[in-house]
């Protein structure tokens, strides 16, 4: 289950003309990765790209009015060279019948696009649109103008003018001279703005006018509804659904599909396939009806397979921390297992608050189809509810004894347990390294020199509880050493281990010491809850103790959220994987899905939604429950409020020194923000692969204001 696994190979020998069928029938599966044995296109397929520019010219005039549904390929064995000339002629011969209707099309939506101008004009106008003066043939005339809202031109000058907002389009009605509305033109169309005459059809009353604006639009849309009827009728005369489907089929063919082999009659579709067992591949193939035969033979030599990721359902969502490394290769270990343990207790720990939770679970649940990653917050954001019950916090209030602890009580305890959580974590990393060797046949050289650092660093650790352990510290450095040695033979390589001993011992001691900041960020959580409450507790009344309460907490999930999950990919990516893990694995990357299959995909809906209303409800009923208790406890904690308060001087240097904490470590985070920022975007526009390890680097920089606020909130408690 730790051990990636390779893909299958498969071969499948298909008549010439059944080849993008096949194809279609294999992609549509989702298990499955080509690899020729060829670097070119047989020359069946190689020949359409001239034919498909011009099956793309024909869609850039003439899409708008295809079918956008019910598209269906042919299922003929048929060359496609001839299949793809069939659909350009169809479509040629549909483009001379609906011209007419197409012209009559753009015309009745341009009168539309013109008549709801009209709308939005007169129904800010308050009187008659022209008087008796301004008709034409008088010395006055009327023009329209439309322009960009944010980009208005100036229209100073001696006509009349009524300008009319819009959120997009603004416009202007003028009235003036034939002279004063040509400049007016040059003007908006200086700001790439239209001028636009008046219809005919305007009149002086209001009501009226708005009147006949409505049976044009009306009659309008009536007649683009009978069109589009005569175009769908055009559409099943010369069949454009079957000629659309064998066009964009092979158009993916040709996007998707590099390589093959064929001859003159049979073509070889090779590659890899994801399913281990099972008739999957072979009922696709049945299904299509294409004349072929299957078969899973050894992989050429020197092919090298892609790998395939195997965990159960609730560990899957956590592979994406392996593949933001890169994919494990055939003698790594793959730890989602463990990180679906780890990384929530880490989530959880740095987030601990009841409310908060399971708002963070909900919110998982309800995007997790949306937005896959969410389902990490499902396990992150129910462990931060079971922490915030240990340190009795829920919405930042602390209504009941913390079960275990409370964070800003016992400081230094919490800051001790992930560091002895981090060390048991790269411990584990250790160990997988010995896995890997054994799966290498280089377990005998892991025994004789990296079992005696990992002797080395538990002795140091031990250390810290019983002295005498530091003895199992200096056997394991001795032991590393002469295992070096022993297999170098040379006695000068003893310096060259004892070098190694130390860079790598102080790897892993700071790796361990990186852990503090999961102690850190539950202090700093801590620490912006209660200042929370001490905001709720200087209003004035409750309704105003509530408002504090729900604003600081939405502050504190949206915030924290973000840096809290940026702190654990850091930890598992830069201490926990460096131990073992180096991705140079070939990813499976599965032959993109047909046209058809892509527009025959509907969302299902969900087995599970009930977990969703659920999580819906809890977060609900926790918002009722705020809503009632907090002005309880605010009237409560109001009276008993009280306690010592430092006096004088000493009082204003805490808070000054509170202040200079976070404004510096503010001002050093900004900066390190803004160089790594700007480095990482000209990365990006090079290798866009590197998002995910560029985040991390990105993110570093705020733990500078994290640290900062820290020291703050600590001083700020002293204070209280």
């Amino acid at each position: 289950m730790i051990r990636p696994r390779p893909a299958r190979w498969f071969e499948l020998l298909v008549a010439r003309d059944d080849t993008t069928r096949a194809l279609e029938a294999l992609a549509a599966t989702g298990a499955v990765e080509l690899e020729a044995r060829t670097a070119a296109l047989p020359p069946s397929l190689a020949e359409l790209r001239p034919f498909m520019q011009q099956y793309g010219e024909l869609a850039q005039r003439y899409h708008a009015y295809w079918p956008g549904q019910g598209l269906r390929a042919s299922s003929f064995p048929e060359p496609p060279l001839a299949a793809l000339k069939r659909c350009i002629e169809a479509l040629r011969a549909w483009a001379v019948d609906a011209e007419l209707l197409i012209r009559r099309c753009q015309r009745g939506q341009a009168e539309r696009a013109e008549l709801e101008r009209w709308r939005h004009v007169l129904a800010s106008l308050r009187e008659g649109l022209l008087d008796a003066d301004a008709a034409p043939g008088a010395p006055l005339q009327s023009r329209l103008f439309a322009f960009a809202a944010d980009n208005p031109p100036d229209l100073s000058g001696t006509a009349l003018v009524h300008t009319i907002s819009g959120e997009r389009e603004s416009y202007a009605l003028a009235v003036g001279t034939a002279t004063q509305l040509h400049a007016l033109s040059q003007q908006v169309l200086a700001a790439k703005g239209q001028a636009h005459e008046l219809p005919g059809w305007l009149a002086t009353d209001r009501v009226s006018n708005l009147a006949e604006l409505e049976r044009r639009l009306q009659a309008s849309l009536t007649q683009d509804a009978a069109d589009q009827a005569a175009l769908a009728t055009l559409a099943q005369r010369h069949q454009l659904h079957q000629a659309l489907g064998d066009a964009e089929r092979l158009h993916w063919v040709l996007d998707n599909v590099h390589a093959l082999e064929a001859g003159e009659l049979m073509c070889w579709i090779t590659g890899w396939t994801s399913t281990p067992i099972g008739p999957l591949l072979e009922q696709a193939v049945e299904r299509s009806g294409v004349r072929a035969l299957l078969r899973f033979a050894p992989p050429p030599s020197g092919a090298t397979p892609p790998l395939l990721l195997q965990n159960p359902w609730w560990a899957r969502p956590f592979e994406v921390f392996s593949r933001a490394l890169g994919m494990p290769s055939g003698a790594e270990a793959d730890a989602s297992v463990l990180l679906a343990i780890a990384v929530p207790l880490m989530f959880g720990y740095m987030f601990g608050d009841l409310g908060q939770g399971l708002v963070i679970a909900a919110a998982g649940l309800l995007l997790r189809r949306r937005w896959p990653l969410a389902r990490l917050f499902v396990a992150g954001g129910l462990s931060a509810a079971v922490f915030g019950l240990l340190f009795g916090s829920v919405f930042s209030l602390h209504l009941w004894p913390a079960w275990w602890l409370a964070p800003l009580d016992d400081p230094l305890a919490v800051l001790l347990v992930p560091l002895a959580g981090g060390a048991a974590l790269l411990t584990v990393g250790l160990a997988l390294s010995a896995v890997q060797a054994f799966w290498r046949a280089a377990l005998a050289r892991w025994l004789a020199t990296d079992a005696g650092l990992v002797v080395c660093y538990l002795g140091l650790l031990a250390a810290i509880v019983e002295p005498r352990a530091l003895a199992a510290a200096a056997a394991g450095a001795l032991w590393f050493c002469l295992g070096h040695a022993g297999l170098e033979r040379r006695v000068s390589s003893l310096a060259v281990a004892l070098a190694e001993l130390v860079e790598r011992g102080l790897q892993l001691l700071i790796n361990t010491l990186s852990f503090a900041r999961v102690g850190a960020f539950a202090l700093a959580h801590a620490g912006l809850s209660s200042a929370i409450v001490a905001l709720m507790h200087a209003t004035d009344n409750p309704a105003s103790a509530a408002i504090v309460l729900v604003i600081g907490n939405v502050v504190v999930i949206v915030l924290e959220g973000l840096v809290v999950s940026i702190q654990t990919t850091r930890l598992v990516l830069f201490e926990f994987f460096t131990r073992f893990l180096q991705g140079q694995g070939r990813v499976f990357r599965a032959l993109a899905l047909p046209p058809k299959t892509t527009q025959e995909m509907e969302m299902k809906p969900s087995t599970k939604f009930g977990a969703a209303l659920v999580g819906v409800g809890v977060l609900l009923a926790a918002a009722a429950g705020l809503l009632v208790a907090t002005p309880l406890v605010w009237a409560a904690t109001a009276s008993a409020a009280g306690g010592a308060a430092v006096a004088g001087d000493a009082f204003g240097w805490g808070l000054a020194a509170a202040a200079i904490s976070t404004a510096l470590a503010a001002l050093g985070a900004g900066f390190a923000v803004g160089k790594v920022g700007t480095a990482a975007i000209g990365a990006l526009a090079e290798k866009p692969e590197l998002f995910g390890r560029l985040l991390i680097f990105v993110g570093l920089a705020e733990g500078i204001a994290i640290y900062g606020l820290i020291v703050s909130i600590l001083i700020l408690n002293r204070l209280a």
